[in-house]
């Protein structure tokens, strides 16, 4: 099985689409996403057609299309373990505050 590596242009692409998608999901024009969402009108436009957007831009639009949840996945660790709030014992590792490589 060889390994699909995904170009950050891919991944532009795939939430330019998926976004573009649900606003006509939700029968929305591109100024009625503007209005609801606080984000320019030219800066949706530019969005829906090259992916460039800031991300506060995007999450306001995410925020606005019902998926600002989405989000939540983004910089998960992927080998972390469930820590019980409620438990006496502590954890092996602290959480580093700083990184070490430049």
């Amino acid at each position: 099985m060889i390994a699909v590596i995904k170009s950050q242009q891919d991944y532009r692409e795939e939430i330019r689409e998926k976004a573009k998608s649900r606003r006509l999901a939700l029968n929305l024009t591109q100024t009625g996403l503007s209005n609801r969402s606080g984000v320019s009108l030219g800066s949706i436009k530019k969005f829906e057609s090259t992916g460039e957007i800031s991300l506060s831009s995007l999450l306001d639009i995410a925020l606005a299309l019902g998926c600002l949840q989405d989000f939540e996945m983004v910089f998960q660790e992927k080998d972390s373990v469930q820590i019980d709030l409620f438990s006496k014992t502590k954890p092996n590792k602290p959480m580093r505050k700083r990184g070490s490589k430049q």
